[in-house]
C-alpha cells in the first residue's frame, strides 16, 4: 500500500514540481523576485496538490475539513523551509537559485510524503494492522 501511495504521490509531485519549477523559471526571466515568485506559486500549487492528493494519491475519503487544514499546515512549514532555504543558500552564500529551488523541490517533496501519509491523510491504521478472525 505504502508503495502504491508513493507512486502516486509522485506522479502528482512531479507533474505538480514540474509544472511549478517551469512556471517559477519563467515568472524570474521576466524579473519577478524569487522568493515572490515561490510565494505566488505556493498558494496556487496548494489547492491543486490538496485536492490531487486527496482524491488520488492518498484516497482519503473522510471529511475534507480536517485533513484539509493539517495539509495547510504542513504546506506552509514546506514553505516556510523552502524561504529559509532560497535565503541561506542563494541570499547569504551566493548559489545560483535555479540549482537551489530545484534540490529544494525534491527534498521537501520527500519530506511531505511522509508527513501526508502519517499526518495528514493518516486514516485508521489500526483496523489495517489488526489480522483477520478466524470463524
Amino acid at each position: 500500500m505504502i508503495l502504491g501511495q508513493f507512486f502516486r504521490y509522485s506522479v502528482v509531485g512531479v507533474i505538480h514540481n514540474f509544472v511549478g519549477y517551469l512556471l517559477y523559471l519563467a515568472a524570474t526571466y521576466f524579473g519577478v523576485e524569487p522568493k515572490v515568485a515561490v510565494s505566488v506559486l505556493f498558494v496556487l500549487g496548494v489547492a491543486v496538490s490538496f485536492l490531487l492528493n486527496r482524491t488520488w494519491a492518498f484516497k482519503d475519503r473522510k471529511p475534507m475539513a480536517g485533513s484539509a487544514g493539517r495539509f495547510l499546515a504542513v504546506y506552509v512549514a514546506g514553505y516556510l523551509l523552502n524561504l529559509a532555504v532560497l535565503v541561506m543558500f542563494v541570499d547569504r552564500l551566493g548559489y545560483a537559485h535555479q540549482w537551489v529551488q530545484g534540490l529544494a523541490v525534491v527534498c521537501i517533496a520527500g519530506l511531505t510524503f511522509l508527513v501526508n501519509r502519517y499526518f495528514v491523510f493518516r486514516g485508521d491504521r489500526s483496523q489495517r494492522a489488526t489480522p483477520a478472525k478466524d470463524s
